[in-house]
């Protein structure tokens, strides 16, 4: 009997401090304590039971139906039932519409690709939410917004496209001085190996012609590649490996890789033909290795210049990029809320039957009976922006099917209230446990 007695004493308890806490919380969230029109509070099935929910009928005039359901997305009104239960998605009235928000959403989705990928600096976590959020875009300013990102998107591609083919040509001209002037004191050398000496193939010396190939290798590819130089052709060539002194970008991954210079001299056009191959193989970069000192000094000279002019409109190149990647921050946010509004009007667009005359659009939804009258407010206030003559309306159906469940919340109760959903949900008008939980688990959770 104790226990029962304390129990009672904290259920009082609860109830006296949920029914104080909802009269001092003038800023209750969207589903948090309604107001009635006499400025009163709903006490009546606001904690304990859910709110008394009807099922209404929505008659939509067709010039003014997107504004009305735009309208009452904001507010959080209603529920939509769907009304064409039996029509395949692809088949509905408004899939056109749904279908160009999804391609919007892939442009956008591009477009934060490339500000995470190439922005300076790099954003840390996803792109801000806009403040304050926008409203769903009229079918005009939707026409506006895929234009301009549209547009956003090629520029972004073709910029970035010009930007990665110069980065290649750079890193391609800088392997290719690495070469020249790692590999240059090398061939003054170079001389026949001993063992063609000893086997006397080579006996008039003015018949040896020594031949050269070099490029750039992986360093993780480099001891393979020289046990298979070796082996396929049996010695008769000489290898040298020599790190470069700066790092360059790979261009395929982007990573920043110590490339390893290579220079194989060989004699023999047999020879020569192994070599090209083993080095497609591996995928080496090769490039023209001339015999002569001379020329080697007038081609390094020249890379020197073209390496100049290209990281100059490189850098010019960056500059414009980071322009184009800070108007795409700006202004996505923004899209990317008012496009997925869009898209979720003409999805539950797509839940209403259109009437036998077709001028009209008819829905049936769920709505707090406590709410009706800000129910036709909306209807109003979205025929009033879509300069409809005639307003939309509402009926009350009777139903047959028990109505969804609806808690009011506010800040404080919202979490309780969502441990208690995570176990079950209660029927409608069925006595709320929540109300409890903001005593019980508490307590529990500390012991």
């Amino acid at each position: 009997m104790g226990d029962e007695r304390q129990l009672s004493r904290e259920a009082a308890v609860t109830y006296r401090c949920v029914r104080r806490y909802e009269a001092g919380q003038p800023d209750t969230q969207q589903r948090g304590v309604q107001r009635n029109s006499g400025g009163r509070q709903a006490t009546m099935g606001s904690m304990f039971r859910s709110e008394e929910v009807c099922l209404v009928q929505l008659f939509l005039q067709s010039g003014s139906a997107y504004n009305c359901v735009s309208e009452l997305g904001e507010l959080g009104l209603v529920e939509f039932r769907d009304l064409n239960p039996n029509v395949n998605a692809f088949q509905r009235k408004f899939v056109g519409e749904v279908r160009r928000c999804e391609e919007l959403e892939k442009t956008f989705t591009f477009l934060e690709q490339e500000i995470n990928r190439s922005l300076s600096p790099p954003l840390h976590g996803p792109l801000p939410p806009p403040c304050p959020t926008p409203l769903a875009p009229q079918p005009r300013e939707l026409i506006t917004i895929e234009e301009e990102s549209e547009r956003l998107a090629r520029e972004l591609k073709e910029v970035s496209r010009n930007r990665d083919s110069l980065r290649a040509q750079l890193t391609q001209l800088c392997q290719y001085r690495g070469v020249l002037t790692r590999t240059h004191s090398l061939t003054a050398s170079q001389a026949p190996p001993p063992v063609l000496e000893s086997q006397g193939l080579f006996d008039n010396r003015q018949d040896v012609h020594l031949s050269f190939v070099a490029g750039v290798v992986h360093p993780w590819k480099v001891p393979s590649f020289e046990r298979l130089l070796w082996r396929a052709c049996r010695g008769y060539i000489i290898v040298d490996f020599r790190e470069m002194e700066d790092p360059l970008q790979h261009p395929g991954t982007g990573e920043m890789v110590q490339w390893t210079v290579f220079l194989i001299s060989y004699w023999g056009d047999q020879i020569g033909q192994k070599v090209k191959k083993i080095c497609d193989c591996f995928r080496t970069q090769t490039f023209a290795y001339p015999e002569s000192t001379a020329e080697r000094e007038e081609i390094l000279q020249g890379l020197e210049g073209r390496i100049e002019d290209i990281k100059s409109v490189l850098s010019q190149t960056e500059a414009f990029l980071q322009q184009l990647l800070m108007r795409a921050v700006a202004v996505l946010p923004q899209w990317k809320v008012r496009v997925q509004k869009c898209k979720a009007v003409q999805m539950v667009l797509n839940l209403c039957s259109p009437s036998v005359t077709d001028k009209c659009l008819i829905a049936e939804a769920w709505c707090p009976v406590a709410k009706l009258p800000e129910l036709q407010s909306a209807l109003r206030e979205g025929g009033r922006k879509s300069g409809s003559g005639v307003d939309s309306f509402y009926n009350r159906l009777p139903s047959s099917t028990p109505p969804p469940t609806l808690f009011p919340l506010n800040s404080f109760t919202a979490g309780f209230q969502n441990i208690v959903d995570a176990y079950g949900v209660a029927s409608y008008r069925e006595v709320n446990p929540a109300v409890y939980t903001i005593i019980t688990f508490p307590f529990l959770f500390a012991v």
